[in-house]
């Protein structure tokens, strides 16, 4: 079961109440105070795992509680800390807060860790109170309560190149044939219920993870269809593929789709729609003689001064060259951001 999104609730360990004690020894008969501290509460940290890939555990354990600190003791002894409950979590997910908004922590990379709920502390034992003018003291601390944490969990799946176009287009296939990834094929919309990720390589050291997001498909931002849903998935793309059907049987002009499917994205989030992109031209087995929507595609590309590729999927051709393009393009990308951070 793919989850993206999950509300949880928290609640850190109390921290375990100070303990009243009196020393009773054979031979000390005014034995002064000796209660101990009480234990700190468990706290709750999110750990991210690079071998999950969904929320579903979330889904089924919303809420998830720390273990409380054991109380003092006499003789000085402090009660056992609570044991701190460690979640794991699908690299890519943000953390936030569920009535703010704001973002707590954004898991970029596996084996980050970050507390999300802190124990309570441990209260003082009488032990604590005793001076030269109090030395019979009564007095104790109790436990304070851990943190209690609503959060929501978004999952946003880290990719170099993020696949979009129409429902049918052969985003799927295409995976298919350029990765190890198997996605659900048919000849019919809305075959891709969840994103895939796949990784494509491109030489004998050199590869990108590539995401076959679900179709868009005109008012998706108003929630029609399932693409604007995963639009989420491509947001930290470095570079969006935006496949569009050129054969005859699609019922719909290729030009028209491309404007649609971009019209979407802005509305989702216009910063998107600016991301580099190439286009490319999918079906062309399915062209017969009559190339012009092929060509209204490859004009289209030259007018937005985007990068052109005609492939057909299903049967491999031009996908080397696509594949190839698309990883120099990435590798391009990325030493450009290296070099921002690096300024």
């Amino acid at each position: 079961m793919f989850i993206d999104q999950v509300r949880v609730s928290l609640q850190a360990g109390k921290g375990g109440d100070g303990c009243v004690s009196f020393r009773r020894e054979m031979g000390v008969p005014k034995g002064g105070p000796d209660g101990g501290h009480g234990g700190n509460g468990g706290s709750i940290d999110f750990l991210s795992d690079e071998g999950l890939n969904s929320l579903v555990y979330f889904r089924f354990h919303p809420i998830n509680k720390a273990r409380n600190g054991a109380p003092g003791e006499g003789a000085n002894r402090t009660g056992k800390r609570g044991a701190d409950l460690t979640l794991s979590v699908p690299v890519g997910t943000v953390v936030k807060d569920e009535a703010t908004g704001e973002i707590l922590h954004d898991f970029l990379k596996s084996g980050e860790k970050f507390r999300a709920a802190k124990g309570g502390k441990g209260g003082r034992g009488n032990a604590s109170f005793a001076s030269a003018t109090h030395q019979v003291p009564r007095e104790h601390e109790k436990g304070r309560p851990g943190e209690a944490k609503e959060l929501f969990l978004e999952l946003k799946m880290i990719a170099d190149a993020g696949l979009v176009g129409f429902p049918n287009v052969g985003k799927s296939t295409l995976l298919s044939k350029i990765s190890a990834a198997r996605p659900v094929i048919a000849d019919y919309p809305f075959t891709t219920l969840i994103p895939n990720l796949g990784v494509v390589y491109v030489g004998s050291d050199e590869s990108f993870v590539a995401a076959d997001i679900p179709g868009l498909i005109e008012g998706a931002h108003l929630g029609h269809g399932l693409g604007v849903q995963f639009l989420k998935h491509v947001e930290r793309t470095k570079l969006l593929v935006h496949i569009i059907d050129v054969s005859p049987y699609s019922g719909r002009d290729p030009v028209a789709d491309f404007e649609v499917v971009m019209r979407e994205i802005r509305e989702f989030n216009p910063g998107l729609a600016k991301r580099k992109q190439v286009l490319v031209a999918n079906k062309i087995d399915l062209l017969g003689e009559d190339m012009s929507r092929l060509e209204a595609v490859r004009a289209l590309a030259a007018r937005k001064k985007l990068g052109f590729f005609a492939i057909s999927a299903a049967k491999g051709e031009g996908l080397k060259q696509l594949t190839a393009a698309v990883g120099a393009k990435i590798r391009e990308l990325k030493k450009k951001d290296a070099g921002g951070e690096g300024r």
